[in-house]
């Protein structure tokens, strides 16, 4: 396997800890689905395309985001390191394969803001429990749009009442689609459950409660084939806060920006002791999201739905190791 070197001025083990920091971005069930490679002058993000998920998320656009999402923890942990990041997104030739090249653009001494968001990395988890009915403010709802704003992307609320019926009807209907597709099952499946020594992953303490009939939203069921029955007092809040990312453009580029929208708004919100799940299944079901967007006026791109609140802590997903997310300097995976 390769080892970590140093690039961009920094020390191996400064290298490590950004690459770390990197890892730590969400993705769909946890599969990791980012390489990098490093070299003396730039860090290069790659798409690992054997995690890409062939029915759940057919045209990569949720592994681009996740990808997207693991580029702003690379900046965040730059600057934390005293780099100012410059970025590259789709480079092509100057580096083949490479959705971003990131490169040293500089010093810069990070401010408030950045050292929270920096602080939110390790802190930050999918929390698919329960949340309680208490609901999010003006000032943390308008802090929410303003990270992604700043990442060039767009945050809708789902505000009135007839939008969150029609978004509740878009979620349940592409819930019933995947439901029915048994390689979209059979992919949930892999990365859930009790796999011992994984690195990637759903395990089931990360898992939420078991979805039920009386749950207002349509919630994946991360147990897949365990047998129980949903505690009394653990039914899913009724009213979260739901929010749509979105990109100003289709396309590779639209959706790594977006990926970096989401994961700023991610770390705002864990910042403001709030929690957050996906409720994705619009987005990977072609023909609701199109719906969707249609519903968001045609000129946005929905890249994923979010359920904001607030819950009890939950436990770190796995990890991959380091090494294994390390290119040879003549490899790709693109």
């Amino acid at each position: 396997m390769t080892e970590v070197t140093s690039a961009l001025g920094l020390a191996p083990d400064q290298v490590r800890t950004m690459l770390e920091s990197a890892s730590l971005a969400p993705s769909v069930h946890n599969t990791q689905p980012w390489r990098f490679r490093l070299l003396p002058d730039r860090i290069e993000l790659h798409a690992d395309m054997e995690r890409k998920l062939i029915a759940t998320d057919p045209d990569a656009r949720e592994l681009r985001l996740s990808c997207g999402a693991a580029l702003f923890n690379l900046r965040v942990a730059l600057q934390g390191l005293g780099v100012r990041p410059l970025v590259t997104l789709l480079p092509g030739q100057a580096a083949p394969g490479a959705l971003a090249t990131v490169r040293r653009g500089g010093t810069v001494r990070p401010d408030d803001e950045m050292r929270a968001l920096l602080r939110a990395v390790p802190a930050r988890r999918t929390n698919r429990r329960p949340f309680f009915e208490s609901g999010v403010d003006g000032r943390q709802r308008h802090a929410l749009v303003r990270a992604a704003e700043l990442e060039r992307s767009w945050l809708h609320v789902v505000a009135t009442r007839e939008e969150v019926a029609r978004m509740k009807h878009f979620v349940r209907r592409a819930h019933q689609i995947q439901l029915a597709d048994p390689d979209v099952q059979a992919e949930l499946r892999s990365f859930t459950g009790h796999r011992p020594g994984a690195g990637d992953g759903v395990p089931p303490a990360s898992a939420g409660v078991r979805p039920a009939a009386q749950d207002e939203w349509a919630f994946r069921d991360f147990h897949p084939g365990a047998d129980h029955d949903r505690l009394p007092g653990k039914d899913y809040e009724s009213n979260p806060l739901v929010l749509v990312v979105c990109s100003h453009y289709n396309g590779p580029l639209g959706e790594l920006q977006a990926g970096q929208a989401m994961q700023r708004v991610l770390l705002t919100a864990t910042t403001l002791g709030l929690s957050a799940s996906f409720l994705s299944q619009p987005i990977e079901v072609a023909g609701v999201r199109e719906e969707l967007r249609r519903e968001l006026g045609g000129m946005l791109v929905p890249q994923t739905v979010l359920r904001i609140g607030y819950s009890s802590p939950v436990p770190a997903t796995p990890r991959r190791p380091i090494a294994e997310l390390l290119l040879e300097s003549s490899d790709s995976t693109t």
